[in-house]
Parts: structure tokens; C-alpha cells; sequence
């Protein structure tokens, strides 16, 4: 499926350099479509920022958990 997507957004972003070439394309809509994706980008850049940061936290705990559970272990 994420082939298809990509091929379809390169095909639509041919035609938009095709527009521009032709002088068909206003430098007004193309920047805003530069925030949209930059908005885009960044949102998804926090967003995996923060789910990195709580697997972080995650396997921070099992570490924890793990050394604990060792001690347990080696007492026996």
C-alpha cells in the first residue's frame, strides 16, 4: 500500500513541476502547500519523539526490573 501511495504522490508531484515549467502554478499555492507539509513533518516529528521517549521510560523500568529479579535469584 505504501508503494502505491508513493508512486501516486510522485505522480501528482510531476504534474505539479509540469504546471510550474508551463508557468501554470502560482508560487502562492506551492508555498502553502510547503507549510502544510512542513506542519505535517514537524507533528510527526514529535509525535515519534515522544513514543521514543516512553519506550525510553519502558525499557528503562524493565532494566530496573530485570536487575531486581537477578539479585532475587543469585540470593538463592
Amino acid at each position: 500500500m505504501m508503494d502505491f501511495m508513493k508512486k501516486a504522490m510522485d505522480w501528482v508531484l510531476e504534474k505539479e513541476q509540469d504546471a510550474a515549467r508551463e508557468c501554470h502554478a502560482k508560487p502562492e499555492d506551492i508555498e502553502k502547500q510547503i507549510v502544510m507539509i512542513e506542519k505535517k513533518k514537524e507533528a510527526l516529528a514529535q509525535r515519534y519523539r515522544e513514543e521514543m521517549d516512553e519506550f525510553e521510560h519502558i525499557l528503562n523500568r524493565l532494566h530496573t526490573i530485570k536487575a531486581q529479579s537477578l539479585k532475587c535469584h543469585a540470593q538463592s
